[in-house]
């Protein structure tokens, strides 16, 4: 299927020629690895020749690797000896005869062989390079033990040229994680790894301003899920702090669970194809992502093959995943949506357990209304009768009439199982939706993004043409075979056809249309608006939207045109994942694996390109623009073809490193660094002149800011202190006064403290010093009278001019006994002296207390003496009102008598009115005797209650000693006397409505008379 070149699909092993590399990336370095000790690429002793153990060399070996040359002239101590088995062995070259060679290898064999079946070894001190340049020999055997090598020691890392190769390990290996992150962000480490490249697409995109894309190719099973995870994590690492770096890590196992699958070559194969676009801010912070997928394997909902499974949602619905696995809270979908999306594919799953029954002779069939099917009219919302004949018969317009076409058992099965992978198809469409409207919600894009692609990316050469290279062609083989042996395979295309449309009948289609749930009503509106686009080429018979649908294949036609149009416009990095074995055990190594996915990836046509071709390419503008600054100026100042060839003349670039093209210019591998390390070198210094006169500069303008600085501190400062110094001033004279009043009070209390203390001190100190002398005094005088009368004469009496004087003797014991005595006495005074000194001091704190409870005592007095005295002038009030009213009505009644006898001589009338005035003399006395009582009840009550409070006060003063305590005594007291006087008052009231009872007898006559009880009130006290 040879077609012309410029319509043929580029291939992928040549994608590489368009990079521009740079000192930066950790492929870009020198060339400076091409050795003199072995052919290179331009031998001109290249020979192909056939392998005569009929291997793969035929058509993979020398005719391709001009380093590979024949030994027909040379003798080499090593070379590589394809085995009968296809493995390649290292051999020891014996002796050289003519074509032939008489080679040892394994374990001590010999053979002889054709020479030119022979391959040249790398010397020992390139076993393990990091890239696959760096070889001498570069040829299949070369490249597969310089990968095994690095693989046995878990380097599973290698670089060919500008493409990284990564070998499955099948295990964990000790190469991830923040420490390996940090060190290539840093640039301490330089060994290929994905975070390398990640880390070149990063400062490309910044420094250039160009989108970048990391394309990772490689069979199932290779592991480009997990190095495109890779990728995510240290782009998140660099770009994160915005928190939608955790929500995108957190898409990957959401589309893993609805995307992937067990299959029999990998236990979580990605059924899908993935495009990653993460999207920077100018700061060089993620700012969001959008996810795009391609053809989803839909097949494999309603079928698998044998050791295989279905996608893992499935699986994980039914078991039911805890809580802290539930990936879709991460990136916002609601709990309805997830209720919704969980709904669906438990729809998909008794869609399948839906079965037929035939009803005719023809093998028309229907549904069984089972569990099965009515779980899935329940799940998707819609009528039982409604999914049966949606699934058992067919709607179809045949001019101007509708027909209803009964669909056989094979029919039926297909429109169930193509119902069944519409359904799961857009649930996946809708999560990814979902998953990019949170990627995207509030994030602002500048432009500048990395795209990572799972899929294999073209090249073609026409740009040496067009821009006047002088390129000579490299042949890639043709595929004229392949299409050969396709043409002897027999094929089954039964239906290849229909399954090829992916057809969704319109009755389906209206019955998720129908369907009360949401899912289905939007799967059905999507499926419409798609069914509009026409199909390229003849239409299918009229049939309704049917005939409008995109096939398969004119799908991936259109997704693999956009791919390639977003593609083109970003600078690409490549890495090539490589399955070491089928078997996915670690530590195993199979170089017929190996070297399939090798010529499949085109990794060893990539090596001869970047080592034969020209990789790095630049405009003379950008060129110019770039390293222009390192010419004079007036040269500086041309044109930028004028100032491209200056750099590369003043540089002295070889002339057959670099090519100059009509509009650019194209270097071979490791030319461009050479420019980029001037270009670093004379940036740095001029940064660092920069530096230093800014430093200067700057060191200038400091000085003079700190004198103004200095001189104004100095003027505040100054300020501050004299006022500060002015208000201390004052605050020093008015301490100094007052000290000088509290001292002088201090003083004199303390004189006057002392001075009575002393007074009392010497006194009591004298008067019981006076007492002990004087009881030793009798002491001594009663014991020398007792002592003297038995002993000899000890006294003598004697008169001697007229002066009497006595002479006592006593024995020495007696002296003795009075100087012990005395020295007792002594103690004892001090100790008295020492009790005296306690005594003085509780004498101090009685003082004290004594003085605050006689403070206490004297208001309580005046108290009561208010009390007292406003009681007692009530009582004297009253008194006095009670002798009047008695006088006053006793002269009245002895008028009256007189009056009458004059007038009346007898008579009942005259002895009543007698009767009536002595009848109101007696209650008057019945009165004044009650307010006599009162009165002495009131002199008793006093008497008593001070007497009580004086005893207490004596106790409190210690006067008087009592076991009792004398404040409680006193609240007390105090309550007794509260309770007395509320009686006494009340009693009195009483007192006051008898008399006024008694008042009001008197008659008229008695009207205008004041009331003793009246005068009472004018002169109340409050009592």
């Amino acid at each position: 299927m040879a077609t012309d070149g410029a319509h043929r699909f580029r291939s992928v092993k040549s994608l590489p020629v368009d990079r521009v590399v740079d000192d930066d990336s950790p492929y870009g370095q020198s060339s400076s690895f091409l050795r003199n000790d072995g052919p290179s690429v331009d031998d001109e002793d290249a020979n192909p020749s056939v392998s005569p153990q009929g291997s793969v060399l035929g058509s993979w070996g020398n005719k391709k690797w001009g380093d590979t040359g024949s030994y027909a002239a040379k003798k080499k101590h090593h070379s590589w000896f394809q085995s009968s088995d296809g493995n390649w062995e290292l051999a020891k070259i014996l002796s050289i005869s003519g074509t032939e060679s008489l080679i040892s290898y394994s374990e001590g064999k010999v053979l002889k062989v054709n020479s030119d079946c022979l391959l040249p070894a790398n010397p020992e001190i390139l076993d393990g390079v990091d890239d696959l340049m760096q070889l001498s020999y570069l040829n299949e055997p070369s490249v597969l033990y310089n990968l095994q090598y690095r693989y046995d020691r878990d380097m599973i890392y290698s670089k060919a040229g500008p493409v990284l190769v990564a070998i499955n390990p099948f295990k964990k290996i000790p190469l991830y994680g923040n420490d390996y992150i940090e060190a290539y962000k840093s640039k301490s480490k330089d060994s290929p790894h994905v975070y390398a490249i990640a880390d070149t697409a990063i400062r490309e995109m910044i420094r250039d301003e160009v989108n970048q894309s990391i394309v990772i190719s490689g069979e199932s099973g290779a592991g480009k899920t997990e190095t495109a995870k890779i990728a995510m994590q240290y782009l998140a690492a660099l770009g994160g702090g915005s928190g939608i770096e955790y929500e995108i890590l957190k898409t990957n196992p959401i589309l893993e669970a609805f995307g992937n699958a067990k299959t029999s070559r990998n236990n979580n194969s990605s059924r899908f194809g993935k495009l990653i676009e993460i999207h920077f801010s100018e700061t060089g912070k993620i700012s969001g992502a959008q996810i795009q997928t391609f053809l989803l394997e839909k097949s494999r909902v309603v079928q698998c093959t044998e050791g295989e499974r279905s996608y893992h949602s499935f699986y994980q619905l039914c078991a039911g995943a805890p809580p802290p696995l539930r990936a879709l809270d991460a990136v916002h979908v609601s709990k309805e949506n997830q209720e919704n999306a969980f709904t669906m594919l438990a729809a998909v799953l008794w869609l399948g357990n839906v079965t037929f029954s035939i009803v005719d002779n023809e093998n028309h069939v229907e549904p069984v209304i089972d569990e099965a099917l009515l779980n899935v009219s329940k799940l998707i919302g819609c009528e039982a009768d409604g999914l049966k004949l949606a699934l058992s018969t067919r709607k179809m317009k045949v001019g101007n009439e509708n027909i209803v076409q009964k669909l056989t058992l094979s029919q039926a099965i297909d429109t169930r199982d193509t119902l069944a992978k519409s359904i799961y198809s857009c649930l996946f469409d809708w999560l990814v939706e979902q998953i990019n409207k949170s990627l995207a919600a509030g994030k602002c894009r500048t432009g500048r993004s990395i795209s990572i692609l799972d899929i294999y990316g073209f090249e073609s050469f026409d740009e040496y043409i067009q821009d006047g290279i002088d390129w000579a062609k490299m042949e890639f083989e043709d595929n004229q075979d392949c299409l050969n042996l396709f043409e002897k395979v027999t094929y089954d295309t039964s239906g290849f056809l229909e399954k090829n449309r992916d057809l969704l009948h319109l009755d389906s289609i209206k019955l998720l249309s129908s369907c009360t749930c949401e899912l289905p009503q939007a799967f059905a509106s999507n499926m419409l608006s798609s069914s509009e686009k026409s199909v390229l080429g003849p239409l299918h018979k009229s049939g309704g939207a049917d005939s409008q649908k995109l096939s398969v294949a004119t799908k991936f036609k259109g997704q693999l045109f956009q791919l390639m149009q977003r593609l083109e416009s970003t600078t690409p990095h490549f890495i090539r994942c490589i399955k070491p074995n089928n078997s996915q055990s670690p530590g195993v190594y199979h170089q017929g694996l190996v070297l399939q996915q090798l010529r499949c990836c085109g990794v060893l046509e990539v090596v001869r390109i970047s080592r034969s071709g020209f990789p790095t390419r630049l405009s003379h503008q950008k060129f110019a623009r770039r390293y222009g600054f390192l010419l004079l100026e007036h040269v500086a100042l041309q044109d930028p073809l004028s100032v491209s060839v200056a750099i590369l003349h003043q540089f002295d670039i070889l002339p057959e490193m670099y090519q100059i093209g009509y509009t650019k210019l194209f270097f071979r591998t490791g030319q461009i660094g050479k420019l980029e390390d001037a270009r670093n070198r004379t940036l740095n210094s001029i940064l660092r002149v920069q530096s230093c006169f800014r430093g200067h500069k700057f060191r200038q303008y400091m000085k003079e800011l700190k004198r103004g600085i200095f001189t104004l501190q100095s003027f505040a400062r100054g300020e501050k202190s004299r006022k500060e110094f002015a208000m201390l001033l004052e605050r020093h004279r008015a301490a100094v006064l007052i000290q000088k009043h509290i001292k002088a009070k201090i003083h004199r209390k303390r004189f006057e403290d002392i001075h009575g203390a002393s007074i009392m001190l010497q006194a009591g100190i004298v008067f019981a010093y006076a007492n002990v002398i004087y009881g030793n005094f009798k002491l001594i005088m009663s014991t020398f009278k007792g002592r003297c009368s038995g002993d000899i004469g000890l006294l003598q009496f004697g008169l001697e001019k007229g002066n009497q004087s006595d002479e006592v003797e006593v024995k020495s014991s007696y002296l003795a006994e009075l100087q012990r005595r005395i020295l007792k006495a002594e103690a004892g005074l001090k100790e008295k002296e020492e009790e005296n000194d306690i005594l003085l001091q509780r004498l101090q704190q009685y003082e004290s207390r004594w003085s605050q409870y006689e403070l206490k005592m004297k208001s309580m007095e005046d108290v009561w003496q208010k009390q007292m005295l406003s009681l007692q002038s009530s009582l004297s009030i009253a008194k006095k009102s009670l002798s009047l009213n008695d006088s006053e009505r006793n002269s009245d009644a002895s008028i009256n008598t007189l009056t009458n006898d004059e007038t009346t001589p007898g008579g009942d009338a005259t002895n009543g009115r007698r009767n009536n005035g002595y009848g109101n003399v007696r209650p008057m006395s019945a009165g004044l005797s009650v307010i006599s009582r009162l009165a002495e009840e009131f002199e008793q009550r006093s008497q008593v209650f001070g007497d009580d409070a004086n005893f207490l006060v004596e106790v409190k003063s210690g006067q008087v000693e009592a076991s009792l305590n004398p404040d409680h005594e006193l609240r007390r007291l105090k309550q007794m006397f509260e309770g007395w006087k509320k009686d006494y008052t009340t009693r009195l009231r009483e007192t006051k409505v008898i008399l006024n009872k008694l008042g009001h007898e008197d008659g008229d006559g008695e009207k205008g008379k004041r009331k003793w009880w009246g005068r009472i009130n004018n002169s109340r006290v409050n009592i």
